[in-house]
């Protein structure tokens, strides 16, 4: 556990547990395209800027990896696998520069997979690879706050979690705020005091995020952070996404009427 309290600066809601038809597990398919376009940028990152001799690593033979919102079924595994064959990779160039043979350093990799108290890590432990390389943990807990000891860690992943942000705005479920959200489940764009308070929200939140991966990150530690954006001038509800929240909230509208 980190050194706070997660649950008293975020809501927790992790993704469905388990493996069935209606899990995270099965449906993450649109995640899983996140990861595997991002392998060549993790690959170019990382032989580019792991400075190795910084790190120390041919002395402690130890590498230390969190992935950050890894939920379960095996999309973090392809994530963690990316990243410690890029790094297997720059060691071997390293040994081949410094000591003439391209044997890698020997790294023990150290996983620490993290997303809320209430994932479901058992599903996501018995889910794992036949043949993995690694020592594993589990690091129950909200990213937007401390997690690790300082300078712990050399290099963190997220991928499609922190488009989640803390907590929804109080302003936008307040039916006597300016900002308040009336109708829609999402940040429809409908009202600029609404995109004000998820923006704000929003900037609060990376910025506690990025403070605290700041503080246990190893010097000359690297991140990857991957999340989806928009040009500054197209609203949520102009994209695809966007459109498929504005059916599933009709949908929990109508649902509720009937209650």
């Amino acid at each position: 556990m980190g050194t706070e309290d997660p649950t008293a600066f975020s809501e927790s809601h992790p993704m469905n547990g388990g493996d069935g038809v209606l899990s995270y597990a099965r449906n993450s398919w649109a995640q899983r395209g996140a990861v595997d376009s991002a392998k060549q940028m993790i690959q170019q990152a990382i032989a580019d800027l792991l400075d190795i001799e910084k790190l120390k690593l041919e002395s402690s033979h130890k590498f230390q990896l969190a992935d950050l919102g890894c939920a379960t079924g095996t999309n973090t595994f392809f994530a963690v696998q990316n990243i410690i064959e890029a790094v297997d990779a720059k060691c071997k160039l390293y040994s081949s520069k410094h000591w003439n043979n391209s044997q890698s350093l020997g790294l023990e990799y150290q996983i620490f997979f993290n997303d809320h108290v209430g994932n479901d890590f058992n599903t996501l432990f018995r889910s794992f690879p036949v043949l993995w390389q690694y020592f594993a943990a589990a690091v129950p807990g909200s990213f937007y706050g401390r997690l690790f000891p300082k300078r712990s860690i050399h290099f963190m992943h997220s991928s499609n979690a922190l488009n989640w942000i803390s907590r929804v705005p109080k302003e936008v479920v307040d039916i006597n705020s300016p900002a308040w959200n009336e109708g829609s489940i999402y940040c429809s764009g409908t009202a600029n005091k609404v995109l004000d308070a998820y923006s704000t929200q929003f900037k609060n939140d990376i910025e506690t995020f990025l403070d605290a991966r700041a503080q246990e990150l190893v010097g000359g530690g690297l991140m990857m952070l991957i999340l989806a954006g928009l040009p500054d001038d197209v609203l949520l509800c102009q994209t695809l996404i966007g459109k498929s929240y504005d059916i599933l909230g009709s949908c929990l509208v109508d649902m509720a009427n009937k209650v």
